[in-house]
């Protein structure tokens, strides 16, 4: 039988768990994200509902240009913490299910479940399980493809957006994918996107019937993946773990700044904020980065490698702010970033050793 694939998907993921915890916004344009200050605030939109959504809005839009659109929306700042606590929990009861899985973000996974199943479309009733549990135990919905490959399942829990259920068996693989868009393969951003237009190259279809050799002398390496994932092949693998390269976290000034206080201060709660969640999920750090944005976006980054793994969280504050330096009383500040990268999980007894060696 051929493999049996499952993505699952958390619809609006940050919107749902805030519209979970407070009742009183569901069925309500949320957006998460910076604060608007009445259309003059800065930063971008995180998350938002299906509800906001109808208004035109997105992830990474302006967030000045997000209240414009929808100025009695409820606008809400992240609240990382709750959302990760959240995520863990839907993991756990994914991760039951699965023979083998993979986590690849926040709110998303893949689940090889075909040893669970006797026949595909056993599937079906397995997904559905899957979906009723989630929203028992967490009260947030998901959507989930079924289909024989990771990419034919993900583009199946895209179809199906919000709340959807598609099961795509063997059989049905290029009738599902004759008639999307190129855009809907992952991986096709909007340069490719444009390549392929260029060319003709509109749907999936198109694409599955050009030849290899035309589509390397446009796309390069990047055509034999992308011509297989057209014709329905793709034997990637469920890989059993997934872990985070970096955790960072972001601030925007409301005013373009060039205080030292206040950027230290910044500096401060930003590193608070990636020491919290780098702790929380047991990692060590052997990166510090630092991230300048100036007026004009003119953008600067830097790093610092560490002799050793660490989880201190003034190594961080140090650190950063010594990068910061360099740019003092260059220009106005419009963002900082800090990050840590180079991770390594710890558990159970070392994680206690390191705590005694404190």
């Amino acid at each position: 039988m051929a493999r049996v694939i499952i993505h699952v998907d958390m619809d609006a993921f940050y919107s749902s768990v805030e519209q979970r915890e407070d009742p009183k916004i569901r069925g309500l344009p949320v957006i998460v994200g910076a604060d608007p200050k009445g259309g003059s605030g800065r930063g971008v939109v995180a998350s938002c509902s299906y509800e906001a959504r109808k208004y035109g809005l997105h992830s990474a839009m302006p967030i000045s240009q997000a209240y414009k659109l929808c100025p009695d929306g409820i606008y809400l700042r992240p609240r990382f913490f709750l959302y990760e606590r959240v995520s863990r929990d839907v993991m756990k009861v994914l991760k039951k299910y699965a023979d083998r899985f993979e986590q690849v973000s926040i709110d998303e996974a893949f689940l090889d479940v075909s040893e669970k199943v006797k026949e595909f479309p056993d599937s079906e009733a397995l997904a559905q399980k899957i979906k009723q549990e989630v929203y028992e135990r967490e009260r947030i919905i998901c959507s989930i493809g079924v289909a024989p490959t990771k990419v034919v399942a993900k583009i199946a829990t895209d179809m199906g957006k919000p709340n959807g259920l598609i099961v795509v068996e063997v059989g049905d693989v290029r009738r599902f994918l004759t008639p999307l868009s190129v855009s809907k393969i992952p991986g096709v951003g909007k340069k490719t996107q444009t390549i392929l237009q260029n060319t003709r190259i509109t749907k999936i279809e198109d694409l599955a019937k050009t030849s290899l050799q035309a589509l390397t002398e446009k796309l390069g390496k990047h055509a034999l993946w992308l011509h297989s994932a057209a014709n329905g092949i793709d034997d990637s693998e469920v890989i059993g773990f997934w872990e985070p390269k970096s955790i960072s976290s972001e601030s925007t000034f409301e005013k373009d700044t060039d205080d030292v206080n206040e950027l230290k201060r910044t500096i401060e709660e930003l590193a608070e904020e990636v020491h919290r969640r780098a702790t929380a999920d047991n990692y060590l750090f052997k990166t510090i980065g630092l991230k300048v944005r100036f007026e004009g976006f003119e953008t600067h980054t830097r790093a610092k490698s560490l002799t050793s793994y660490t989880d201190s969280k003034q190594i961080i504050i140090g650190n950063a702010l010594t990068m910061l330096k360099e740019f003092e009383k260059r220009k106005k500040i419009r963002l900082l970033g800090v990050k840590v990268s180079a991770l390594r999980k710890v558990e159970g007894a070392q994680k206690r050793l390191l705590a005694w060696m404190k």
